[in-house]
C-alpha cells in the first residue's frame, strides 16, 4: 500500500499582510510599524526588554513545520485539543503546542487559520507570545511562548492559600491584558479561570442562579472584599466593566505595592529562578 504523503502545510507570516497565508519572515516595514505600536503600550523598562527579548527570538523561528517539533511532554488536555510541551530543533526554543483535530472542508480549515492570523499582533506584556499556527494530517497547531510557571490553580495546590499581594498583581495583569485586547484589537474575552469547580453541571447552574455569590473572608482587606463583590455581581448592567475594575482601590493600591512575584512563585512550585532580560542571578 503507497504511503500516504503529508499535506503542505498552511503558514502564517509572523506579520501578517492580511492577503496571503504562506510565508516565512517580517519585513522591515512590518518591523517599523511593530515598533511603533510598542511605543504606544507605555511599557516600563523590564516589560520593554521581555516584549523585545520574545519578539527576537520570533523573528529567528521561520516557517514552522511539523517535522521540525520534538515532543517532551503533556501539559494539559480539554474538549478543545490537547497542550504538549515541545522543543523546536530550528531555534532551539521550547513552546507550548495546542493540537485541534478538525475534520472541516479546506475552505473553513483556511477560514480559522486566517482568522488566526490576528494573534500575531497581540504583543503585550500581558499576554502570552504566539509563535504561529499551521494545518498538518489534520489537525491545527497553535504554537505559544511557553510559560514554565505554570497555572495559578498549580500554585495553589502548591501553596493551599495566595497572598492578597500576588493575587493583587495577578489582578492587575489580568485587567491589562483584557483592556489591551479590547481597545487594541476589538478582542472581547469570553471566559478566563485557572480551573472549575468540581461540580455537576445543573448542581452548580442552580447554585448560580438562586444563591447569592460566595463573600471573601475577613482575612482580605475591605478593598479586595469589595473588588470580588463587584466582579461577581449576577446583573452585568450594575458589574463592574474593565474601565471601572481598573481604577479600584485595590487594583491601586497592588499597583503601588513593591512584590517580588517571580521570587513568591519559584519557591512555591520549586522552579529555580531564571536568568532573562528582567532578572540575572550573581554569578
Amino acid at each position: 500500500m503507497q504511503k500516504r504523503r503529508k499535506p503542505e502545510p498552511i503558514q502564517l507570516n509572523p506579520i501578517p499582510d492580511g492577503n496571503t497565508i504562506n510565508g516565512t519572515g517580517a519585513t522591515e516595514t512590518n518591523l517599523e510599524a511593530l515598533q511603533k505600536k510598542l511605543e504606544e503600550l507605555e511599557l516600563d523598562e523590564q516589560q520593554r526588554k521581555r516584549l523585545e527579548a520574545f519578539l527576537t527570538q520570533k523573528q529567528k523561528v521561520g516557517e514552522l513545520k511539523d517535522d521540525d517539533f520534538e515532543k517532551i511532554c503533556e501539559l494539559g488536555a480539554g474538549n478543545g485539543g490537547v497542550v504538549f510541551k515541545v522543543s523546536h530543533r530550528p531555534s532551539g526554543l521550547i513552546m507550548a503546542r495546542k493540537l485541534i483535530h478538525l475534520e472541516i472542508k479546506p475552505a473553513i480549515r483556511n477560514q480559522i487559520i486566517r482568522e488566526l492570523q490576528v494573534l500575531h499582533e497581540c504583543n503585550s506584556p500581558y499576554i502570552v507570545g504566539f509563535y504561529g499556527a499551521f494545518y498538518s494530517d489534520g489537525e491545527i497547531s497553535i504554537c505559544m511562548e511557553h510559560m514554565d510557571g505554570g497555572s495559578l490553580d498549580q500554585s495553589l495546590k502548591k501553596a493551599g492559600n495566595i497572598p492578597e499581594q500576588i493575587l493583587g498583581k495577578v489582578s492587575i495583569a489580568v485587567i491589562k491584558g483584557l483592556a489591551y485586547l479590547r481597545e487594541k484589537h476589538k478582542i472581547m474575552h469570553r471566559a478566563h479561570g485557572s480551573d472549575r469547580p468540581p461540580m455537576a453541571i445543573f448542581e452548580l447552574l442552580d447554585y448560580i442562579v438562586n444563591e447569592p455569590p460566595p463573600k471573601l473572608p475577613g482575612i482580605f482587606s475591605a478593598e479586595f472584599q469589595d473588588f470580588v463583590n463587584k466582579c461577581l455581581i449576577k446583573n452585568p448592567a450594575e458589574r463592574a466593566d474593565l474601565k471601572h475594575l481598573t481604577v479600584h482601590a485595590f487594583i491601586k493600591l497592588s499597583e503601588a505595592e513593591q512584590v517580588d512575584f517571580a521570587g513568591w512563585l519559584c519557591s512555591t512550585i520549586g522552579l529555580n529562578q531564571p536568568v532573562t532580560p528582567t532578572h540575572s542571578t550573581a554569578m
